[in-house]
């Protein structure tokens, strides 16, 4: 499956995957107007034997095939022992 993945201008380390490169009919505007400016960060070739830094390669296949894309955001911060929300996305 191939891939191109986005960085926008608006939020550091949130990234956005859509299937072909410059196609985002799939993701949703208030997503688009959120990233603001995208910058194509790569284009690669996933399987379920590829390695993503930050993301379940499998997850994002999955929804790229039944979103037509996928958003992912920095992981949450954990204090304690405990995950808490990302103020980031508010």
């Amino acid at each position: 499956m191939n891939c191109a993945i986005y960085k926008g201008s608006k939020k550091a380390d949130h990234y956005l995957y859509v299937e072909r490169e410059d196609d985002f009919d799939q993701v949703p505007q208030h997503l688009l107007e959120m990233l603001g400016e995208l910058s194509l960060v790569v284009n690669i070739v996933l399987n379920e034997e590829r390695r993503l830094a930050q993301a379940d390669v499998k997850k994002v296949m999955q929804s790229l095939t039944e979103q037509g894309y996928y958003f992912q955001v920095p992981p949450q911060p954990e204090i304690h022992g405990r995950e808490y929300p990302s103020r980031s996305l508010r």
